[in-house]
């Protein structure tokens, strides 16, 4: 696919572009392509080919696709490694490194075949590099600093040159001081088209990457030391309620394919269905042997993908089944007290403290629905609101809208689900059944066993054991 600037500026809203010179400093890289720079959070349409190979192109929660000119028979594109503000929720921004204006780095797309040029600007404080997570390629073009290449110098341009060698869900991040340059964003989706638009076709496609961050309250820079205790767990860097909605017609076929890089694996488990897993960073799922799930558990730097026909309607929620990773600006040093009346005391320190509200008596569900006040840059642990009242939920959360009379392309909020009469659960108003307790099985003297437990010795020569 050509792409103009006519046609650079009408991909998305959010989208400027940084010319070559302005890029790099030097008229010697006027051959380099464009930079599109996107600064919106808002999840932007498919980038749909217009030339070359047909295939059905994906749609990057909360990102874009990176568009790209042809040289010839190279497809260029250009990536600039840069500091980047990005809004994690309505209220909270972290100060981050990542791609052309964003972490992660905007969506690659190419078709299985193509000859790719990808122009690699650092604008970042140090060197960086990156890795072609997945692809096979040559191994000067790996992208590991120091072992198969130079480092990037902060303010230069380097070219990876290679020939993608087969179709699926890859991704992109450094290997330069990684524990900084991956713990402050920087990643990005990479896929990877089948060359036979026919093989294993879907009508809807979806990415995003998990990263986990530890951004302390009032503060905007994550501690890049953290190897344990995160406190934003994220989806393409956003948390609920944050994270774009999965929305599809009822009947499409639907792929959702996600990366981790965060420092644990993540069980993502959907509401409503099952569905297959069609397709790893190490290749496509055979048909027949797909697997069934309704959670598939992803590991520290492995790409899953899944496909389901969304055939019921509805709002299905989506997350990752560890219950601390659907929670935001989480603090892991609180005491529990859960069954502690704290009446009296809550007496005195309001006394010293006008305003306090004790919490965690009767669990800590309250915290979504009371509005507290703050600290700066920070989001309540639980937050989000849907029909019918507060979604305790935060972090990696998120919810397929299943609709019918979707137009293809359409991926606009539905809005909330409109339920059939009689299908949400109710209230029961009738009488009251007396709780009754389960007889208990009889036991017989005659069968019970006597044991006799002894003290060992001391062991002069070792000790006790």
């Amino acid at each position: 696919m050509s792409v103009s600037r006519r046609n650079f500026l009408g991909a998305a809203g959010g989208m400027t572009l940084a010319s070559a010179s302005a890029v790099s400093g030097r008229t010697a890289f006027a051959s380099v392509p464009e930079a599109p720079i996107m600064k919106s959070a808002e999840m932007q349409p498919p980038l749909i080919p217009k030339t070359g190979p047909d295939y059905n192109p994906v749609v990057t929660l909360n990102g874009w696709t990176l568009p790209w000119r042809m040289n010839g028979e190279w497809k260029e594109f250009h990536l600039v490694a840069e500091p980047v503000l990005r809004e994690f929720a309505p209220g909270m921004v972290g100060h981050l490194w990542g791609y052309n204006g964003q972490s992660p780095g905007p969506t690659i797309e190419a078709v299985e075949g193509d000859k790719v040029r990808l122009f690699v600007t650092n604008k970042l404080p140090e060197h960086t590099t990156i890795h072609w997570h997945g692809q096979l390629l040559p191994c000067g073009m790996d992208g590991v600093g120091g072992l198969t290449q130079p480092q990037i110098p902060v303010g230069k341009t380097f070219v990876y040159e290679f020939q993608l060698q087969k179709s699926g869900t890859f991704m992109y991040h450094p290997h330069a001081d990684e524990m900084v340059q991956m713990a402050m964003g920087m990643m990005g989706f990479f896929v990877v088209h089948p060359k036979d638009p026919a093989f294993r076709r879907v009508d809807r496609d979806f990415v995003f990457l998990m990263a986990a961050y530890d951004i302390e309250p009032g503060t905007y820079v994550p501690r890049v030391a953290e190897m344990t205790d995160f406190n934003m767990w994220t989806w393409n860097t956003r948390v609920f309620p944050g994270i774009d909605h999965i929305v599809a017609a009822k009947g499409d076929k639907v792929r959702i394919r996600f990366g981790n890089l965060t420092m644990t694996n993540h069980p993502i488990h959907m509401h409503g269905y099952d569905f297959k897993v069609s397709c790893t960073d190490g290749g496509w799922v055979p048909e027949q042997a797909a697997w069934p799930e309704v959670t598939v558990d992803c590991a520290v730097g492995q790409m899953r993908a899944f496909d389901f026909v969304a055939d019921k309607p509805g709002d299905w929620a989506i997350h990752c089944h560890k219950s601390h990773h659907t929670m935001n600006a989480m603090g892991h040093d609180v005491s529990n007290f859960i069954g502690v009346d704290k009446k009296k005391v809550s007496q005195k320190i309001k006394r010293l403290v006008p305003g306090y509200m004790p919490m965690g008596t009767a669990g800590m569900a309250d915290m979504g629905e009371m509005e507290m006040p703050l600290p700066e840059n920070t989001l309540p642990m639980m937050t989000g609101w849907a029909q019918f009242g507060a979604v305790e939920m935060g972090g990696m959360f998120s919810v397929v809208k299943v609709r019918e009379g979707l137009a293809a392309g359409d991926y606009k909020d539905p809005g909330w689900y409109k339920h059939p009469e009689g299908t949400v659960a109710f209230e029961w108003k009738g009488e009251a059944r007396k709780a009754e307790r389960a007889p208990q099985p009889t036991i017989d003297p005659s069968t019970t066993t006597e044991v006799n437990v002894v003290k060992p010795r001391p062991n002069s020569k070792h000790g006790n054991h």
